[in-house]
């Protein structure tokens, strides 16, 4: 497995080293071991997992406040989605930068997302399922979430979404003056 960095600091693209044969395919996906020595989560209590219809269903951008932020390693287990971390770490060298990784079943890629930052997806083609490991359990008081298209992060979304949920729509912009 390889971990490669992104635009966002302690954000991971993970790749899958896989070994085929007649009987096909085998890869790791995941190593405790590896994680860690990357200084990346590496206890997962909880798990996650979506199914989207449509292409272009937007699902973020959410997060998990103090005291329980959670780190998120994501992967799509059918179809493709355009994932993104958005760094809301104020002390962060990369807070408000965004990096997105195209997350595709068929290359079973993954992405680590680190505490602390907005996660979201669109995804690219119909029936789409997300799976996500989740480094903290669900706290509903601590659920945050700030909208997909705001100018303090200007991501480039490659189509715009076309299904996203009542609350989605509803998000609030991030306040840069809440956060200093």
């Amino acid at each position: 497995m390889r971990i490669i960095p992104t635009a966002v600091a302690g954000a991971f693209v993970v790749e899958i080293d896989a070994l085929s044969d007649e009987r096909g395919m085998f890869a790791r996906t995941f190593c405790a071991e590896t994680f860690a020595a990357h200084g990346l989560a590496s206890q997962f209590p909880q798990c996650n997992v979506s199914t989207n219809t449509k292409r272009g269903t937007l699902r973020g951008l959410h997060y998990q406040a103090e005291p329980k932020p959670e780190a998120k390693l994501v992967r799509a287990t059918s179809g493709r989605a355009f994932d993104v971390a958005v760094d809301l770490r104020t002390s962060s060298p990369s807070y408000l930068k965004w990096a997105a990784v195209e997350l595709d079943a068929g290359r079973r890629n993954a992405f680590y997302i680190p505490a602390g930052c907005a996660h979201g997806f669109v995804t690219l083609e119909d029936d789409c399922e997300i799976f996500y490991q989740m480094s903290e359990v669900y706290v509903a008081e601590l659920q945050r979430g700030v909208r997909f298209d705001d100018p303090a992060f200007a991501i480039a979304w490659p189509l715009a979404p076309t299904v996203i949920s009542a609350r989605d729509a509803a998000l609030e912009r991030y306040r840069l003056e809440a956060h200093s």
